[in-house]
């Protein structure tokens, strides 16, 4: 029963996950200007797979023909596509929405009576769907609908999903709209960032609240255990998302800044631990591997917190950060806690911290090296400054 409830929390993690990954993509090729039919096209395939449907539209409402016109959609047949619904009155789903304003939800069309079922929904056999508001400049530009055969139910986290994916595309529709004048591209531009950072900082306080939740009421210590540090990595993503919004800077970042903050984060959070950092500012780097090295030394700092030293040390755990030889960075986490066992292998561990530390390692095409201090333990990373392809298992 408890590796049941924990397949099914996993999957529905893992799920959640994917949908934030999704509106960090469509965030992205907003701000990098995709052309809008290639942007709708790209957000109906995703939004489709974001909800596990098997049907997507974006419908953009026509006022002089009083109908929608499918722009883009999944699972319909080519012929509906570029063609013109009728159906904005208050008696189709995807009308009521535009016509209020408010998102609807219909998880039972077979038995709804506050609607007229549209034909195209009928004839599919359609058996649910969700419908938000695509905003416009000043009135909506359509609807973004999602729809199944399937039974089952679309929960509030989905329709938070699906109004992320609206708004996005909204947003990025308005922005190419008003791209002639500067000020007004630069203007969208940052609501779009706010909303793409919003949704993915409000999205993963939800999952982390979660976690926890579960945590609290899993009769399995060793499951309680698990459902914790997940909670806690997610949230140290979060934080790590958070510091890099804040920066306004997308290509580059001084990462000796950033492991400074991270350290000062970490600092707070560990227990009874305290976080020395010696990072030097001035070393440039990409944003997605800072995010890497990020995520590598909250592991290497969580770990020594929590395995190298016993309740009555004082727990102190040094983090430096230098340049090394031939344009790579050397980051070092020492501790002066009891030592790894002789026998310790960092390639072989099979704990999750280790593997996630090896995955990152390789993300960033480094080195990891470990060596015994006295007293303590020290891992050091050397990795080149700048991204240099590798394949990832």
């Amino acid at each position: 029963e408890t590796k049941t409830f924990a397949d099914s929390l996993e999957g529905a993690l893992h799920l959640r996950i994917h949908q934030q990954e999704i509106l960090a993509e469509l965030g992205m090729l907003a701000l990098h200007g995709t052309p809008s039919p290639e942007l709708i096209e790209r957000t109906a395939a995703l939004t489709a797979e974001g909800m596990e449907a098997e049907f997507c539209q974006v419908l953009e409402y026509l006022s002089v023909q009083k109908g929608f016109l499918v722009r883009a959609g999944v699972g319909w047949d080519a012929s509906i596509i570029g063609t013109v619904l009728p159906g904005t009155d208050l008696s189709s789903p995807a009308g009521f929405a535009l016509r209020n304003g408010e998102p609807v939800i219909s998880n039972h069309l077979q038995i709804e009576d506050s609607f007229q079922i549209p034909d195209l929904l009928l004839r599919y056999g359609i058996r649910r769907a969700i419908n938000v508001i695509i905003q416009g400049d000043q009135n909506p530009y359509g609807v973004l609908e999602v729809d199944s055969r399937t039974e089952g139910e679309f929960t509030k986290h989905d329709l938070a999903f699906l109004k992320g994916a609206a708004n996005l595309l909204g947003l990025a529709i308005e922005r190419q709209r008003f791209e002639c004048d500067r000020d007004a591209a630069v203007e969208l531009q940052e609501l779009l960032m706010q909303e793409l950072n919003h949704r993915i900082k409000n999205n993963l306080q939800l999952v982390t609240g979660i976690l926890r939740l579960q945590s609290t009421r899993a009769e399995s210590p060793e499951l309680r255990d698990q459902l914790e540090e997940a909670s806690n990595r997610i949230s140290t993503v979060a934080r790590v998302h958070e510091r890099l919004h804040k920066t306004r800077r997308i290509r580059t970042i001084d990462l000796g800044a950033f492991v400074t903050e991270l350290c000062g984060d970490l600092d707070q959070v560990t227990t009874n631990c305290e976080v020395l950092v010696d990072a030097p500012e001035g070393m440039e780097i990409a944003t997605d591997r800072a995010i890497s090295v990020a995520l590598l030394a909250n592991e290497l700092i969580t770990n020594a917190a929590k395995h190298a030293y016993s309740n009555e040390d004082i727990r102190q755990i040094w983090v430096s950060l230098k340049a090394g030889e031939e344009e790579t960075f050397e980051l070092s986490v020492r501790d002066e806690g009891k030592g790894l066992p002789l026998a310790f292998d960092p390639q072989f561990d099979h704990g999750l911290g280790m593997q996630l530390i090896r995955a990152f390692t390789k993300q960033l095409n480094g080195d990891l090296r470990f060596m015994g201090r006295a007293p303590g333990t020290e891992f050091v990373l050397v990795a080149p400054k700048a991204y240099l392809a590798a394949p990832i298992a």
